[in-house]
């Protein structure tokens, strides 16, 4: 189970961004402030207030800095691109497949499904195409136009795995809540095989009640969110 502690520190957020969620354009700023705060980092650990060479804690802070740095300009390019100051190609090159809106209901079997909400790399790649269009005057989007209607209660698939473990987190504190029927182990105690041994494996009939618990609790049904706030 995750620390509680920083579990709570990483859930403050509120101070990152002005609205519900963060922009990107607010992500290219704070980046650019922890690129800053890194070589700075660096630079005080030269001169320590006792004699410890830190050459290769140097080194790692200024590469770091220089890769937050790359993810900083990423992220101002990618905010130019949702506000619709660049020209996107309408579908991506080499397979004509659509993107964005356009793409509900087409079935793209090799490319994993259609892309409806493109990944940055995709999203940098047809602002490249985009460019190549512009100039040999092919039709181009924007993301505002190729995005009309699409992201209402969309969550990313890195919030929806930590949601995953969140609840499966919550289910194994929720087992040792109940007693089970099966091998009459009691509240926090695990469960035990037939034979006696303690298994940290509950029976199903008591793995299935914590879950229906838990995911009453938190709003899932089964392994999904019911509904994710269109914030």
């Amino acid at each position: 189970m995750k620390d509680t502690h920083e579990s709570a520190a990483e859930e403050n957020t509120t101070d990152l961004m002005a609205g519900k969620r963060i922009t990107l354009d607010e992500m290219a700023v704070e980046l650019a402030g922890i690129e800053l705060r890194l070589r700075q980092l660096a630079r005080a650990a030269e001169v320590p207030a006792t004699p410890v060479e830190l050459a290769d804690d140097i080194e790692n802070l200024r590469r770091t800095a220089t890769t937050v740095r790359e993810m900083s300009k990423r992220m101002g390019f990618l905010a130019r691109i949702v506000e619709g100051d660049v020209p996107l190609a309408a579908v991506f090159s080499g397979t004509n497949a659509p993107w964005g809106a356009a793409a509900r209901g087409t079935d793209r079997t090799d490319y994993g499904g259609p892309a409806i909400v493109p990944t940055e790399w995709q999203l940098i790649r047809l602002a490249q195409d985009g460019k190549r269009a512009t100039a040999a005057g092919r039709e181009t989007t924007t993301y505002p136009a190729a995005m009309d209607g699409v992201g209402i209660g969309w969550e990313s698939k890195t919030a929806q795995a930590r949601r995953r473990r969140e609840r499966d987190a919550a289910v194994a504190v929720e087992v040792l809540r109940s007693t089970c029927e099966r091998c009459s182990a009691g509240e926090g105690e695990h469960c035990r095989t037939k034979n006696g041994r303690v298994s940290e494996q509950p029976h199903t009939g008591r793995l299935r009640e914590a879950e229906a618990t838990v995911d009453a609790r938190l709003g899932y049904l089964g392994d999904n969110p019911v509904a994710v706030p269109d914030v």
